[in-house]
């Protein structure tokens, strides 16, 4: 399949919702494959996040007066519309990121998984809930998830379109509008969606795509938007956090991890070493959630090691838009040079290398090699550091308990994968592990597409959690309504305080038996 035309990139520039009446500057956006330039999009500015804003409250509140059913129909649409043009939307993924095309179908998966249940389940939890009163009959209680207006999305690069999109989905269906900054390597991924939504029915403006830089469009968005939903490092999430704090705003973030797998003595090695493979390199290792450490059993770490060095060895690195291979690009200079850096280091202080290693620019600018190492230490900048590329540690342990220990050993704490010779001991030893998701005999996929299960990080892998009804709850505040009927508080005629007072302590006093107090 070959990339997209010039003329469909030259199309998605016109869903940035930027000022065409003004002369902006334009970026130059790249094939990862090749180098070579898709289009150009407009670098946004401040005013141009004001306007967005102001168009989407105004948006807003004729889409929040909408029933929930009503806007789950609108969701129904874009998700037909998603799976309609996936193809389509893969092309997108890649041209943009230069990942394999199967880790491009785990995002345009995504979508639709998560516009499919977020409007299943949106009617039910958005609906008013009754609640005791504070006094039985006299008080009528409930209460109303509102949304919270406009909800600035700040997306990363890795995953440009589920991680934009995706958490654009939960914040629409709770009735806000969305006003997202894409990262500015991968715009086209949103304004593709953008283009769908468009097409699905949603209100014009209700989800508005401004491009351009973090420290401008981003900014301007922290210092307007009602709600802030980002994706990205543990040190930008602590300032983003800070610049919330200072408005008083909601703030949720999926930041970064250093994910640990276990491997005891009794796993199946075969299955283990093949799912490791996606585990550690999907995206050419650049996903949150992927696998960097691994802490495998003593008794069979040799073997372990050898199947899973020969399973990597075997993964077909190289681009291009099918099926044909297993790992694609990494996304920039700056991510080759941090992969780099990070093996040359780890060789120079002792660490042996069981694969991979180097960059591979007879394939494409950015490839680098899936690498393992060996004698991995904390000295090494790999060691505890995130990489945020195709490079995993093997460590043999004595025990499980150790295992454990270390894998707990870090201030991360977003996914983890356990591999043990039994389901039972599998989610034993998950449910020991400091981390926000865990998936038994698999790496990461599945605990992902668990929509109905909350998703996030323990420690510095993020606040809040992403998917489950937690995950559309968020984008909401909650409201009690309490109507009074037949009496209020103040004490009726000719019924003096000193009688009212101690009946109304009385009737408090029994309330104790009703069930729900």
């Amino acid at each position: 399949m070959p990339v997209p035309a010039a003329a469909v990139f030259e199309r998605l520039r016109s869903f940035a919702a930027v000022d065409t009446t003004q002369d902006h500057a334009t970026r130059a956006i790249t094939e990862v494959f090749t180098g070579e330039t898709l289009g150009r999009v407009p670098v946004g500015t401040a005013a141009d996040v004001a306007t967005a804003i102001t168009k989407a409250r105004a948006a807003q509140a004729e889409w929040a007066a909408r029933t929930p059913k009503q806007r789950a129909e609108v969701l129904e649409r874009y998700r037909a519309l998603v799976i309609e043009n996936r193809d389509y939307l893969m092309d997108v993924i890649q041209a943009e990121t230069g990942k394999a095309r199967w880790a491009a179908q785990e995002e345009v998966m995504g979508l639709f998984l998560a516009a499919r249940y977020f409007s299943r389940i949106a009617p039910k939890v958005l609906a008013a809930q009754s609640v005791p009163g504070a006094f039985p009959v006299l008080n009528r209680a409930s209460v109303r998830a509102v949304p919270k207006g406009v909800v600035g999305v700040i997306a990363p690069w890795n995953y440009p379109m589920l991680l934009a999109v995706g958490d654009s989905i939960p914040a629409l269906m709770a009735g806000n509008a969305v006003v997202l900054k894409p990262d500015s390597q991968t715009p086209y991924s949103a304004l593709a969606n953008a283009e769908l939504f468009a097409r699905a029915g949603l209100p014009a403006d209700l989800f508005a795509v401004v491009t351009g830089p973090g420290t401008v469009v981003g900014t301007a968005i922290v210092d307007d938007c009602d709600y802030l939903m980002f994706t990205g490092s543990s040190a930008t999430g602590r300032t983003l956090a800070e610049q919330c704090g200072r408005r008083l705003i909601g703030f949720s973030a999926e930041l970064g991890g250093k994910n640990p797998m276990i491997i005891t003595r009794g796993a199946d090695l075969d299955k283990a070493a093949k799912a490791a493979v996606r585990a550690c390199f999907s995206n050419a290792g650049q996903l949150c959630i992927s696998i960097e450490r691994m802490y495998v059993e003593r008794a069979v770490a040799d073997e372990f090691t050898r199947k899973f060095t020969a399973a990597v060895q075997a993964a077909k690195l190289g681009a291009a838009y099918d099926f044909s291979t297993d790992i694609g690009s990494l996304i920039s200079e700056a991510q080759l040079e941090t992969v780099t850096k990070h093996v040359a280091d780890a060789v120079s202080k002792g660490a042996k290398v069981l694969a991979g290693g180097g960059a591979r620019p007879d394939l494409g600018p950015l490839f680098f090699e899936p690498t393992v190492l060996s004698e991995v230490t904390d000295a090494m900048e790999c060691g505890r550091n995130e990489t945020f590329g195709p490079l995993v540690s093997i460590y043999p342990v004595d025990s499980v308990e150790e295992a454990i220990s270390r894998a707990n050993d870090t201030e991360y704490g977003l996914n983890a994968s356990v591999w043990a010779g039994s389901k039972a001991e599998g989610e034993r030893i998950a449910g020991q592990l400091h981390a926000g998701t865990v998936n038994v005999d698999e790496g990461y996929a599945p605990a992902w597409g668990s929509t109905g299960a909350p998703m996030g990080g323990m420690g510095i892998s993020g606040v809040g959690r992403r998917h489950g009804p937690d995950g559309l709850l968020k984008f909401t505040e909650p409201q009690s309504i309490v109507v009074t009927r037949f009496l209020n508080l103040d004490a009726p005629p000719f019924v003096p305080q000193d009688t009212w007072q101690p009946f109304l302590m009385t009737i408090a006093r029994s309330l104790r038996f009703l069930p729900g107090r």
